[in-house]
């Protein structure tokens, strides 16, 4: 049954692989978000009386994520940081695990990847992917 109302962020998941391989869920996430765009590429003329037009362009996503590090868990920081130096095409999902929720797939490039570390804090990573291609909504 799919989720109803509003929900914990907890339960939004980000995963993703090499390119080929079953994508898996981000070690020790806290955060991840999708952002889609459309280009609006201006099309005002004389004809627009004096009103601006656009017309529908380039669509494009990016991914985003941070998380805590942990060198035993298998899709963390460190292998991002792989996949990113590689330049290896990764396969991705965004959503929940609940059967009849919306789950966002694709491909991308990851476009960065961070890790920092405070004095008495935990070490911490986050990075982005930038989507190539279409975007499927199961």
């Amino acid at each position: 049954m799919p989720t109803v109302g509003v929900f914990n962020g907890t339960n939004l998941l980000l995963k993703f692989a090499a390119d080929g391989s079953a994508p898996a869920v981000i070690g020790h996430s806290t955060s991840c978000s999708l952002s889609l765009s459309n280009d609006l590429p201006e099309a005002t003329t004389k004809d627009s009386a004096g009103y601006q037009e656009v017309i529908a362009g380039v669509k494009s996503g990016e991914i985003s994520f941070e998380g805590l590090v942990n060198y035993d868990h298998a899709n963390n920081a460190i292998e991002a940081a792989d996949l990113l130096i590689a330049r290896t095409r990764v396969d991705w999902s965004f959503g929940t695990g609940v059967s009849g929720d919306p789950v966002y797939s694709g491909e991308g490039f990851l476009s960065s990847v961070e890790m920092s570390a405070e004095m008495e804090s935990p070490v911490s990573y986050s990075g982005s992917i930038t989507v190539t291609g279409a975007i499927s909504k199961a």
